[in-house]
This record gives C-alpha cells, sequence and structure tokens, in this order.
C-alpha cells in the first residue's frame, strides 16, 4: 500500500486551519501535519479541552484528511537554546523578552504538545530541540571540549522530563536534524541519541534537504539511523558551485540567486529521492512523506499540487520477491 502524502502546515500558517484543509483537500494530499503556530493548532487547547480537540477532527473529516503527526518547532527550539532575542517571534506576549520564562514557557508547551498529539491520534511530534552549543561550531576562539559536553548534558537535563510525558502519552518525539539543532549532521545527530542512553523515545524527522547541502549523503543516514526514522519531510534542495556562493549563505536570504544552496520544490533539486525511497524501503518505514514546502522562487499552489504528483509517483513499494527468482528450476 502506497505511504500518504502529506502537507507540513507551518509554511502555510497565514490560512486558516479551515481553509488551508479546504485547499489541501483540493490538491490531493491524504493529510496535513499540523503546525502549532497560526491557529491551526493551539497545543494547550489540544492538550485540555476535548471540544477543541472533536472541533479539529471534524474540520479534516470533512475534507477527508488525515494527521499522522504534528509540529512544534518552534516551542521546541526555545527549550534548547540560550537567550536570542529572536525567541520573543516564537514566544507569547507575557514571556518576550524573558529568557527564563520562555524557556518555562516552551517546557509545558512541549509537555501539552505530547498530551495534544495523543487526544489527535497521532503518535509522533516533529519537532526542534534547541542548541545551547550552536554558535559555538567554528572552533575560533577556540571551543573546548568541555563546552560541547555541558551542552549535550544540558539538552538531556532540559528535555527528559518532556520525554516522560511523551512517554506517558505513547507519543514518539522526531528531531530534524537541522543546522542550529544539537544535532545538525550525521555525528552530532549520533552523539545526541548517546547522550540519552538509547532511549526509544527521541527518533528523528529526516528531511534530506538539511543534510544535502552540508555534504552528507542523506540515504546512508536513513541505513545507519534506519530504526530511528519516525518521520519523513520530503523536501528539496538545490546546491551552486559557481566559484563564487559558499555553503555558508553569506547572510543572502532564502531566494537570492547568489546563494550557494536553496530550498527548491521537490523534483528541482539535487536529492536523490529515489535512493531514499530505497531506503526507507529497507528500513520498512511505512509513515508518511510529508511535504514540506519552500521555494522562494515559484508559486506556493503550483509548488504544492507539483510536489505531491512528484512524492506519489517517487514513492515505489519493496520487491516481494527476487527479480531472478522466475529463472530458477
Amino acid at each position: 500500500m502506497p505511504r500518504p502524502v502529506t502537507l507540513v502546515s507551518g509554511q502555510w500558517a497565514d490560512l486558516p486551519f479551515d481553509a488551508l484543509c479546504s485547499k489541501v483537500a483540493s490538491f490531493g494530499y491524504d493529510g496535513i501535519e499540523i503546525a502549532g503556530w497560526g491557529d491551526h493548532m493551539d497545543m494547550r487547547a489540544a492538550a485540555h479541552d476535548p471540544q477543541y480537540v472533536a472541533g479539529r477532527k471534524a474540520i479534516l473529516q470533512r475534507y477527508g484528511l488525515k494527521a499522522w503527526a504534528l509540529s512544534a518547532h518552534l516551542a521546541g527550539q526555545c527549550v534548547g537554546d540560550p537567550w536570542d532575542p529572536r525567541l520573543d517571534n516564537f514566544a507569547p506576549p507575557a514571556v518576550k523578552g524573558k529568557p527564563e520564562a520562555i524557556v518555562a514557557w516552551a517546557t509545558e508547551e512541549m509537555k501539552d504538545t505530547a498530551r495534544a498529539a495523543a487526544n489527535m491520534g497521532c503518535k509522533v511530534v516533529t519537532c526542534f530541540m534547541g542548541s545551547p552549543v550552536w554558535r559555538y561550531w567554528y572552533s575560533f576562539p577556540q571551543t573546548p571540549e568541555s563546552m560541547i559536553d555541558q551542552a549535550y548534558e544540558e539538552i538531556v537535563r532540559r528535555w527528559s522530563p518532556i520525554f516522560d510525558e511523551f512517554d506517558a502519552c505513547g507519543v514518539r518525539f522526531a528531531l530534524e536534524v537541522h543546522p542550529t539543532e544539537i544535532a545538525f549532521d550525521y555525528w552530532t545527530a549520533k552523539r545526541l541519541l548517546e547522550a540519552f542512553g538509547g532511549r526509544k523515545t527521541l527518533g528523528f524527522n529526516f528531511d534530506p534537504s538539511h543534510l544535502l547541502w552540508q555534504g552528507i549523503d542523506p540515504a546512508l543516514f536513513i541505513r545507519d539511523f534506519s530504526d530511528r526514522i519516525y518521520h519523513v519531510h520530503m523536501k528539496d534542495v538545490h546546491v551552486r558551485r559557481d566559484g563564487r556562493s559558499g555553503i555558508l549563505g553569506s547572510h543572502l536570504p532564502f531566494g537570492d540567486l547568489r546563494r550557494g544552496w536553496d530550498f527548491v520544490s521537490l523534483g528541482h533539486g539535487d536529492v536523490d529521492f529515489d535512493a531514499i525511497i530505497r531506503e526507507l524501503n529497507a528500513a520498512g518505514y511505512s509513515g508518511p512523506l510529508s511535504v514540506e514546502w519552500e521555494d522562494a522562487g515559484m508559486d506556493r499552489d503550483f509548488g504544492a499540487r507539483e510536489a505531491l504528483e512528484y512524492a506519489r509517483r517517487i514513492d515505489f513499494p519493496p520487491s516481494d520477491r527476487a527479480f531472478d527468482a522466475a529463472m530458477e528450476r
């Protein structure tokens, strides 16, 4: 049976939830990965108000859509980051500009997100975790190993009580390996799993677009972490090597053609999705392929439709027999 194809709602948070569901259904998607910003999902309400949950489920049902995962990237970032004035963009008015209050709010928000997911019938939450040490990724001034150790210890300290709530709710946490996170590439992801002692609560929301431009083979990431692929984002990236543009972005905004890499609609970039589907098949992944549509150079509605067509076309089932079995006597 083909995997369901869903659309991440976060990049469509300017639309009311009902209007988004109508649009997504008209495109032909199977469901939505519902983000906790805009008016798409109030995590606190979904955690504690059965009528709110019933209302959200009714909207999905009206348009023939399902939800397999909730997205809480913004609150998750606030849990693990040190003070950064940009976090005020993610925090409610009452805690803006108050570092300790932001962390306390985000911690409770993530616990409520686990409860909300359980109430919505979702088994996975996709998320960021933040990082106390991302800003020191380049070791000048020199970054002592003790600072890195302390950062992982701090992440474990902040997130363990949240994961306890996830376990109580029967929900898995899928970290999107991403720049600015405690796990932003292959080896930092491995180190994070080790820091949590292999705790099964924690896995990955696999997104190839953040790995490829760093020089990491996304297919090998799936192979080596096959038992921790809890959710999949379908997102493409185009890498340019024109002699001028580097991979660090040059402080150029997304969509600027001078950038060394940029997110593009599915099939317009350099990600080898054929290899990814083969690895997902080998790993036994049967969850949704969730289109996180980002392309600053393309109309959003056109891109979402085209991305759905691409995702359905590229998703092939594994073989149930050896191709040369018919030659056996």
